[in-house]
């Protein structure tokens, strides 16, 4: 299984904007072979989003960004974003709520 953590940087006084394109996308997800989506944020930084996610390999992760939903999606957030971002990639060894 193929996990990936990340964090963006919105724009002042669009995290939350952000964060509704984030959830709703997370209705696509499972069927492209998703298994865990979070999305967070920390209440001492208003500009920072956390996106968490496991899938079943890298190759559903991949092909679920050329989805039109989700090529959609980014192409909403995209303004809203400094291009701030980090990211890591890993392979899931197993946890709690991960099949």
């Amino acid at each position: 299984m193929y996990g990936y953590f990340g964090s963006m940087k919105t724009r002042p006084g669009h995290r939350e904007e952000v964060v509704a394109v984030l959830l709703r996308a997370s209705e696509q997800v499972k069927a492209a072979g998703c298994h865990l989506y979070v999305v967070g944020v920390a209440d001492e930084d208003d500009q920072t989003i956390w996106v968490h996610e496991v899938w079943d390999s890298k190759e559903h992760h991949d092909a679920s960004l050329q989805n039109p939903e989700t090529r959609a999606a980014i192409g909403a957030a995209m303004p809203l974003l400094t291009g701030e971002f980090t990211s890591q990639e890993f392979s899931v060894v197993g946890g709690l709520g991960v099949p």
